[in-house]
């Protein structure tokens, strides 16, 4: 029996693609170009199976027009708001998704984020490349202490209770929302909340670990954001359409916001340009799951849901549309 084809649509690590070549005919990206959705479609004829990427746009009309060989899409994230998964599911297409394995990459770069926004460091690390430092002053680049303060965690998942026992590193105070409450043995003393205003309200530093949906989307807006206390600082490494851009770099720019580390953005990487103009912004390049273990178990997991698929068990990782 001839193995399945595979379409790979970025450049994946050396030991995830040589894998590739080992167990499937896989049609590779070597120059890591983004497909555009009719190139894409083009690809896909006479394909088996679509290994994705967060840059793909898999859409319903996408959907519906992919060939009848494709009998499956794995992406390589944990998210899975870039597929129509209803959609998928209608034409008989199995999706999956690569959860679990990047949480301790991203709650670390969430810890960055914090300790970036909180002490200024892009300021910082500037004045060293720009050779405007000049001498240490008494109130050169005051920044805030992340120590003991309030950290409300909005999007108490694996991620953000992998952020919390971080945190407890610094003696800060645990405060979460979610849509359900933990139980206690993994609460670990963290205070919940009913609503997101609730959580809003007592956080010093915010960290957002929600999904993107549509009950998520915005939910950082002008409102929410008037609720926090005065200084606070904002944390994004989940999903940029959380935000509203408009409203959060109001309120950065008039002060009522300390500062903001943000990794994921609406729209990149055709991020909101005022956000560079910002001193108090520390920002990173959707660093999340960058790093070599992260991103090749990334790899194997999508794999291991292909490798079940097509020896004809349910992946592990398979997806189901969302309730709303």
């Amino acid at each position: 029996m001839s193995r399945p084809k595979i379409l790979v649509t970025r450049k994946l690590p050396y030991a995830v693609e040589a894998r590739l070549k080992q167990d499937y005919q896989p049609h590779l990206n070597p120059t890591d170009h983004i497909f555009g959705q009719d190139e894409l479609l083009s690809k896909a004829q006479h394909t088996d199976a679509l290994l994705v990427t967060v840059t793909d746009k898999i859409d319903r009309v996408f959907v519906e027009k992919l060939p009848s060989s494709v009998r499956m899409i794995a992406t390589f994230s944990v998210g899975y708001d870039q597929i129509d998964v209803l959609a998928a599911q209608e034409k008989g297409i199995v999706v999956s998704n690569t959860p679990d394995v990047l949480t301790n990459a991203t709650a670390d770069i969430t810890l960055l984020l914090m300790l970036g926004a909180a002490r200024g460091a892009h300021a910082g690390e500037a004045a060293i490349r720009e050779s405007t430092w000049t001498n240490w002053a008494p109130t050169g680049y005051l920044g805030t202490e992340v120590t003991g303060k309030r950290l409300g965690i909005l999007g108490m998942g694996r991620i953000g209770q992998a952020v919390a026992r971080r945190a407890r590193a610094f003696d800060m105070e645990i405060h979460y929302h979610n849509r359900s409450r933990l139980p206690a043995n993994e609460e670990l003393g963290a205070h919940y909340h009913d609503t997101p205003q609730s959580l809003f309200s007592v956080s010093d530093f915010l960290s957002v670990h929600a999904a993107s949906t549509p009950q998520t989307r915005n939910i950082v807006n002008q409102e929410t954001l008037a609720l926090l206390p005065a200084g606070a600082i904002f944390v994004n490494a989940a999903r940029g359409d959380l935000v509203d851009d408009e409203a959060l770099i109001k309120a950065l720019t008039s002060g009522r916001i300390a500062a903001a580390g943000l990794d994921v953005y609406r729209g990149e990487p055709n991020i909101d340009p005022r956000y560079r103009q910002l001193s108090n912004t520390f920002l990173l390049p959707h660093l999340g799951s960058a790093t070599q273990e992260t991103r090749d178990a990334m790899g194997f997991c999508a794999l291991d849901n292909l490798d079940a698929f097509f020896a004809g068990n349910p992946p592990p990782n398979l997806v189901k549309p969302r309730q709303t």
